[in-house]
């Protein structure tokens, strides 16, 4: 076989070949304020102090809102610096969901969140500044652990409340209808961490509730706001209840449900809410899908528009906006953005084209182009066509301007990106105005100073701290002036970057080579990996049908010598083929994985499966985002089996077609490779496989085709049905 499969042909299809886009592009407005912040972030909470608001949230789109915790800082209400938190999460712990931040009577700050790893608790800190460094309180225990209030009640999505007289209550809880409301506890102020005494809100007084209590007061009435639905569908809404007492009895709030998701599409899912008080105008900051919507409905953006009232104790619909509510303070960025007036063009950018998914309403047809870079809008971004880098980016803004900074927003603020920005008058010739190819610090936005006169500005991305990121831009700015910018700066990281070059064909196992009776010896790869396989316990090879195969019998599994290279880690693009026939299909069967099952959360784990449950085709890590068969291959005939991931979506194969597909991010550890099982014997394969094939590329569907056929194994004239 031509192995090594065209690296070059399927970047060049991958990245210049863009089809004509539908129209289904919605959500594209210019210069608005919603989203509030450029990233995927969740769960907020606002609190002003001083001159400055500070915005904290869960960080989404990582595994399972797996990112690190952040703080976002402004001073206007617009333009937002992000900072990473120092903070130590107690072990076995890798969540830092739904924070709260407060004021104590001492001075201090304290920082109050939730996890649910080792059973749903919160966990307090403390600090001299609302940006930390944050110290636990409580010797790190939990300051309000399950069951409290309400019994086995999970504690989660804390807030905070502090009364008139000085009380300081909380409420909180998920999953509130399978345990009889939402709970609620009385603080000592003292340490901010002792529990005076506690209960819970029943149900009937909070109907549909599901988590995210959120409780503010507003002309003595206390105003009890609450989340119903599924927070990864658009079924998630807001609600409210209005009582005289912190602890109830509270009435079921008019209007409810205040806020929904769009008829449109374009605000989906709203929900988890705080609410800001300014000037005695009050705002509700949310989270939203982003858009187009991605598979797991964990990429969340941040959104903030005006709380009205219809009199003291109804709360007025709230219309979702894509403009928000603007400054609320004065411009700290008062100076003109040249970028906003500025033709662009890109290297390449990605065409999403996917059928509709439980996430989404409607089919997919998405083209991340690269005027959203620049449009004003933190809610598009240009994203490459391929993970292939480098991938550039260039502005041209018209007419030779004075340049002597440029603010970058990348997709992820909690990543760092290797870049270079270069300027030019002729888009010929180029000095470089920042070198950041060495970078190994996170931020959002990324800023850099120089002094240039230029009308072009070329940005290049040519690293990245994770496999399989793209070059991807929220926004880019570019100013003649140098204004007053927070002094504080993520810290380095020393990790290496993910920036790993393609091999090609990593595993190749060819089973018409094989020698029939039982495998005595190690089987060599014939891919650019290298090493060889080696049986768990006697593995036999026969012919079934004519076909030459490894026969499993659910308790043998292939091991190979080496682990998976980098080059599969993380969001790694990959494809995989194998010829396979099993008698008798069961629940979940394992053909082969290369990820590692450890902290299994959503999206971080990747196998190509041939059973009948819920992960019965492809199993990604909590169940949630994994794909099973529409209708289970035939049992007992032969069938190609392919899975091809581009970074950005994953199409499945059977026979040369495609029969199941579906948008998702990935954040797998590439760890052993195995082939008839995953690690856990319930998952052992129990059939035959032939000829299988691993690549650290993304293939397309005639390379699939092309694949099939090559692969075919001796003996076998005919496709399954």
């Amino acid at each position: 076989m031509k192995n090594r499969f065209l690296t070059c042909i399927i970047f060049f299809a991958t990245v210049f070949f863009v089809p004509e886009i539908g129209a289904q592009v919605k959500a594209r407005s210019k210069n608005v304020r919603n989203p509030l912040i450029p990233g995927y972030f969740a769960d907020p909470t606002v609190k002003k102090f001083g001159d400055t608001f500070y915005l904290y949230s869960t960080t989404d789109g990582i595994k399972l809102a797996s990112g690190e915790p952040q703080v976002w800082i402004s001073k206007d209400f617009v333009n937002w610096f992000n900072h990473e938190m120092e903070l130590e999460v107690p072990e076995g712990l890798t969540n830092v969901w739904a924070p709260d931040v407060q004021k104590g009577s001492d001075g201090r700050y304290y920082l109050f969140w939730g996890n649910c790893q080792l059973g749903c608790n919160i966990y307090g800190y403390v600090a001299d500044s609302p940006m930390g460094p944050w110290k636990a309180i409580n010797d790190g225990q939990a300051v309000i652990t399950v069951g409290t209030g309400l019994d086995n009640l999970p504690a989660l999505d804390a807030q905070y409340f502090i009364d008139d007289n000085g009380a300081i209550y909380s409420w909180f809880g998920t999953w509130c209808h399978l345990f009889g409301g939402l709970g609620w506890a009385q603080i000592d102020p003292t340490d901010m961490s002792t529990i005076l005494k506690s209960g819970g809100i029943p149900m009937e007084q909070i109907p549909h509730a599901f988590e995210a209590p959120f409780v503010f007061k507003r002309k003595g009435k206390y105003f009890l706001m609450y989340s119903s639905g599924d927070c990864r569908l658009s079924s998630y809404a807001v609600h409210y209840s209005v009582g005289d007492h912190p602890e109830g009895p509270y009435s079921y709030g008019e209007n409810s449900p205040i806020l929904q998701s769009s008829q449109d599409g374009t605000v989906d899912g709203p929900g988890h809410n705080s609410v800001l008080e300014v000037n005695n105008n009050y705002y509700i900051l949310y989270h939203r899908h982003n858009y187009p919507h991605s598979t797991g409905g964990m990429f969340r953006q941040i959104c903030a528009d005006r709380l009205l009232f219809e009199n003291d104790t109804t709360i007025a619909k709230v219309d979702p906006t894509h403009k928000g509510v603007g400054y609320l303070g004065p411009n700290q960025i008062d100076y003109e953005n040249y970028a906003r007036n500025a033709s662009v063009f890109a290297s390449s950018s990605y065409h999403l084209a996917s059928k509709a998914t439980k996430f989404s309403k409607e089919d997919i047809n998405y083209l991340f182009e690269p005027e959203f870079a620049i449009d004003g809008n933190n809610g598009t971004l240009w994203k490459a066509g391929s993970v292939f880098l480098p991938q550039t980016l260039t502005l041209d803004l018209g007419k030779v301007q004075n340049i002597k900074r440029v603010m970058i927003y990348f997709e992820y603020p909690t990543f760092y990106y290797q870049y270079r920005i270069e300027t030019s008058t002729d888009s010929i010739n180029w000095k470089l105005f920042a070198d950041k190819t060495d970078n190994r610090r996170s931020g959002s936005p990324m800023i850099d100073d120089n002094e240039a006169k230029a009308r072009f500005v070329k940005i290049t991305v040519t690293g990245t701290e994770k496999t399989g990121l793209f070059a991807a831009i929220w926004e880019v700015k570019i100013f003649n002036a140098l204004f007053e910018v927070p002094s504080f700066q993520n810290s380095i990281k020393l990790n290496d970057s993910g920036n790993h070059k393609p091999m090609g064909c990593i595993i190749h196992l060819n089973t018409d080579n094989l020698n029939s009776g039982w495998m005595t010896e190690s089987i060599p790869n014939l891919g650019v990996l290298g090493g060889f396989f080696s049986a768990s316990k006697p593995l036999a090879i026969k012919k079934i049908d004519g076909v030459k195969a490894l026969a499993f019998d659910g308790e043998s599994v292939l091991y190979s010598s080496k682990n998976a290279p980098e080059s599969l880690s993380w969001n790694a693009p990959f494809s995989v083929s194998a010829w396979v026939n099993n008698p008798d299909v069961g629940a979940n069967e394992c053909i082969i994985t290369w990820t590692s099952r450890k902290n299994m959360l959503q999206g971080s784990y990747s196998a190509l499966m041939y059973g009948s449950g819920h992960y019965g085709a492809v199993a990604h890590g909590d169940g949630y985002v994994d794909l099973a068969f529409e209708k289970v291959p035939e049992p007992g005939r032969w069938h190609h089996f392919a899975l091809v991931f581009d970074g950005m979506k994953e199409v499945l194969y059977i026979n040369g077609k495609a029969v199941k597909e579906q948008p998702i991010n990935l954040f797998v550890k590439n760890s052993s490779i195995l082939i008839g099982g995953s690690g856990l014997p319930q998952e052992n394969f129990s059939g035959y496989i032939a000829n299988i094939r691993l690549y650290d590329i993304p293939l397309t569907h005639d390379d699939v085709i092309k694949l099939m056929n090559e692969s075919l194994p001796q003996g076998l004239q005919f496709v399954g049905k």
